[in-house]
């Protein structure tokens, strides 16, 4: 009875990351009609675990190079080349925005893990993909194979989904390993106060210091304070604040920002524009 109730206790919890928690990366600008960003909802029986799939796509062969500013959320992604399924990658936990230049012509399809699932599903590190997009032959071979195997250049966004969809679902079912409940209590209660707590004093969940740092590293790829910090950031973002209403109501405050210089500096980091660059 006892494994039963984990079990049913655990599925719970994580569906609480996804209740509280909701990673928004930018789309792309309304007036860049020669590019598309799409996120789509994966399959009821994973979203516990997959928060989305997206699809950033060049509609035809653009002039210059297209620099993709990736935002911090916490997340860990899977994603590849469409045309070229060989080129995968996994991107770790980023502690600022990442920007780099994919080219011309892409479509790159990927998968978007909530916080602690990508180490939950394949039993990766998380730490030892921080801050970096590493290739995905090198951290899941079989997996990097399988996308070479099964998806075929041709194929839409549509079926591409299905196929990862199923593929997940397979994999979900095979794992048998379990959440230190503790570290879900932590993370719990991170989400629920949006990020704004004393992650030394607030989180008395039975860990220890050194227990949370280890945990939050192994699941997340970085402390708590430090993911805390992100997900202050990404409640700013769910917010969809304009630049007058940041002003006038100063919604920074509500997540522990004493003043807005402090709070300007902490978006900047992890957008890499201002706030007022960022919202009209």
């Amino acid at each position: 009875m006892d494994v039963v109730h984990n079990a049913k206790k655990e599925v719970n919890e994580l569906k609480i990351i996804r209740e509280y928690y909701k990673p928004i990366q930018p789309t792309v600008s309304d007036s860049d009609n020669e590019i598309s960003y799409q996120e789509s909802k994966p399959n009821n029986k994973i979203e516990n675990l997959v928060y989305c799939f997206w699809q950033l796509k060049a509609q035809k062969l653009l002039n210059n190079d297209y620099n993709y500013r990736v935002v911090s959320d916490g997340c860990i992604d899977i994603f590849f080349n469409c045309k070229q399924p060989m080129e995968s990658f996994v991107m770790g936990f980023c502690r600022r925005f990442v920007q780099f230049p994919i080219g011309k012509e892409f479509d790159y399809i990927g998968i978007r893990f909530l916080p602690s699932a990508f180490s939950y599903l394949f039993g990766v590190d998380a730490r030892s993909l921080s801050n970096q997009s590493q290739e995905l032959i090198k951290v899941l071979p079989n997996f990097s194979d399988w996308i070479n195997s099964e998806i075929k250049p041709t194929d839409s966004f549509e079926n591409i989904k299905k196929i990862l969809n199923e593929k997940i679902i397979g994999f979900s079912k095979r794992q048998d390993v379990h959440y230190d409940q503790r570290f879900l209590d932590s993370l719990s209660l991170i989400l629920k106060k949006n990020g704004n707590l004393n992650t030394e004093k607030d989180l008395n969940t039975g860990l220890s210091p050194r227990q949370l740092r280890r945990i939050f590293n192994f699941y997340i790829g970085t402390t708590a304070k430090s993911f805390s910090n992100v997900v202050r950031f990404q409640y700013i973002l769910n917010a969809k604040p304009s630049k007058q209403s940041l002003r006038e109501n100063k919604l920074y405050f509500d997540v522990g920002f004493f003043d807005q210089a402090h709070f300007v500096k902490s978006f900047k980091t992890y957008y890499g524009v201002t706030p007022s660059e960022a919202f009209h």
